[in-house]
């Protein structure tokens, strides 16, 4: 028989067991609201409405700690206050994509704090994604509108921060006068943190980055946090009546207007805090804090880097059945027969595909140099990549997921080479994928119903991703 002691300790254990096994649990639902968030784009560049919202109130909430000021956003603020047209992007994920989460209430009280300005904005949040497709989409979808500041929010959305640096590097190189905000949103279980005293963990690695380039950031849920603390806010509730409390969200991440009340006033107490700090000047690009890989990141038009056989056909989104990704890609370049191939070059050490999922998606077989190759997931959270494996694991990259059930949705894939020069080729898999066990049980009602939507193997190509650059057939 056990001890005392020995029954104690052996409780012990089992209970750290347990909390684990739940915290993982709740990490693991946590990925799946946010990977399961998208409904579509959103239109790349929006306007403010006139429809009498008044503006958010920066409030009484005070903690010197919500903002790090470091150098400030003093070129934008130069701009704004002289009355000068300014153009102010967000970049991130669901939150950010959201109209209510943060983003129009950050919006419109930029737009009433700075009256005289002529205020451009733009939405490039994507449901569901991190800093990795954030690096390769910044370009297109930001950088080409040539902002005067960018809000950059990712961090319940994986937190990956080589991707972080790289979409910074990415900014000062492509223009040394644009300003740069990182935002912390959180999610379930870390209010705890922050009524600690602490820094939830991906947020400090974030933290790091902001440091080294000299980047204001705000923890947007220190306020939240507070107010859960003094039972005046619950964080999570299902249940729209939930008394004379803030109800902050419906299931732990994604913000209620009123949550994104409280988000965007934090980001209007950071400006207010901003409001004399700094000198206008460009910012200096150091040497990177982790690496410069993710500057060379960038996605591609399929049709101006790849070769296509004729089983191909470009697709305009606006008149089909995916028009609700038009934001995201006018077209895609799409077939649905299985050997439909398409080949590109280009030198460097990753590429990948940010294309459209649904119930008729198939499979792709990967080529490298004219050589079959299998492919192996090797991270998911936060990085979705995939490295070369042997030929007798998997020999095909599955464009379905369990995401795909009667809808369609935005997704990427990143698979890793050695450095170098390389041909790569594509061809639809005449192999189809168990789409009912990809599904899992409580999923099976459409698939059960409508069996010919996904005995099919579709491909919907929106753009390449390549970290490095694409070269001719010639040059490789």
């Amino acid at each position: 028989m056990m001890s005392k002691r020995q029954y104690i300790l052996f409780f012990l254990s089992g209970l750290v067991l347990f909390v684990g096994t739940i915290a993982q649990a709740q990490d693991n639902s946590d990925i799946d609201k946010i990977a399961a968030s998208q409904a579509g784009s959103s239109p790349l560049l929006f306007t403010v409405p006139d429809d009498k919202v008044p503006p958010v109130v920066p409030g009484s909430f005070f903690d010197d700690n919500e903002c790090k000021v470091r150098l400030g956003i003093p070129n934008l603020l130069y701009k704004a206050k002289s009355g000068e047209e300014i153009t102010v992007a967000f970049i991130g994920g669901s939150i950010t994509q959201s109209r209510d989460s943060y983003r129009m209430q950050t919006a419109r009280y930029m737009q009433n704090r700075f009256p005289k300005a002529t205020c451009n904005w733009v939405n490039a949040g994507v449901s569901g994604t991190g800093t990795d497709l954030g690096a390769f989409r910044i370009g297109e979808q930001v950088l080409c509108y040539q902002p005067d500041l960018i809000f950059i929010e990712f961090a319940v959305n994986g937190a990956y921060k080589p991707g972080m640096e790289g979409m910074v590097r990415q900014i000062i190189r492509a223009n040394p006068h644009t300003d740069i905000i990182l935002i912390y949103t959180i999610q379930n279980g870390q209010t705890a943190v922050y009524q600690g005293g602490g820094v939830p963990d991906n947020i400090q690695g974030l933290e790091h980055i902001a440091e080294h380039y000299g980047l204001p950031s705000i923890h947007l849920g220190m306020e939240p946090a507070a107010l859960e603390a003094q039972d005046k806010l619950v964080w999570k509730s299902q249940k729209p009546e939930v008394g004379d409390r803030i109800r902050f969200s419906r299931d732990g991440i994604h913000p209620t207007k009123a949550g994104g009340d409280l988000y965007a006033a934090a980001i209007a107490r950071a400006i207010e805090k901003m409001y004399n700090a700094g000198t206008a000047m460009p910012h200096d690009l150091p040497a990177p804090l982790i690496t410069d890989a993710w500057e060379d990141a960038r996605m591609y038009d399929p049709k101006q880097i790849a070769v296509f056989d004729t089983d191909w056909k470009s697709l305009e989104t606006k008149e089909s059945a995916l028009k609700q990704f038009q934001g995201w890609f006018d077209e895609v370049v799409t077939a649905g027969k299985p050997g439909a191939s398409f080949t590109f070059f280009f030198e460097g050490d990753r590429f990948g595909f940010f294309d459209i999922g649904g119930p008729e998606v198939g499979q792709l077989s990967v080529w490298i140099n004219d050589r079959p190759i299998g492919v192996k997931k090797i991270a998911e959270r936060g990085y979705r990549l995939w490295e070369v494996s042997s030929t007798e694991t998997d020999t095909v990259l599955n464009r379905f997921n369990r995401y795909c059930n009667n809808r369609y949705r935005g997704q990427y894939d990143v698979i890793q080479l050695q450095p170098g020069r390389h041909k790569v080729s594509l061809k639809i898999s005449p192999a189809q994928a168990n789409k009912r066990e990809i599904l899992g049980f409580g999923r099976l009602e459409d698939i059960t119903e409508n069996p010919e939507k996904y005995d099919r193997s579709v491909i919907y190509l929106g753009k390449i991703l390549l970290r490095g650059r694409p070269l001719s057939e010639k040059d490789w």
